[in-house]
């Protein structure tokens, strides 16, 4: 079991930027793909970026891709999403994810149901 713990959402103006960090716990975290959804108003829950285990790996949605930037520090059990020109359309709570894979698994997982532990979430808003 890996637990998880996101910061970093807030308010900004449109074209501005923002970095969400995901604390995790749990020994098994350097072997797990790592998942970033959001939750709008638009949409349930929508993915925006995966990861695989080393880092080696990594997936975006088309609405975020060129924008967005998942990264991982194993040592330090963290998963980042830099989030850069950011629109209205971006506005939402943002989760990050966890599935257990092998050791340097280079899977990742664009769905919400293979992903075995959440985190809360954090609050992203853009205004126009």
């Amino acid at each position: 079991q890996v637990q998880l713990v996101e910061s970093g959402g807030g308010s900004v103006q449109a074209g501005g930027s923002l970095r969400l960090s995901c604390k995790a716990s749990g020994r098994t975290f350097s072997r797990c793909a790592m998942g970033w959804f959001r939750q709008t108003a638009a949409k349930e829950r929508e993915f925006v970026a995966a990861i695989s285990t080393n880092g080696g790996t990594t997936e975006y949605s088309d609405a975020v891709k060129g924008r967005f930037i998942t990264s991982r520090d194993n040592y330090n059990y963290m998963v980042y999403l830099q989030m850069d020109s950011l629109q209205p359309e971006d506005t939402g709570v943002y989760c990050c994810a966890a599935r257990q894979t092998n050791w340097s698994s280079q899977d990742i997982f664009t769905t919400a149901s293979p992903y075995e532990n959440w985190g809360q979430g954090t609050q992203v808003t853009v205004s126009s």
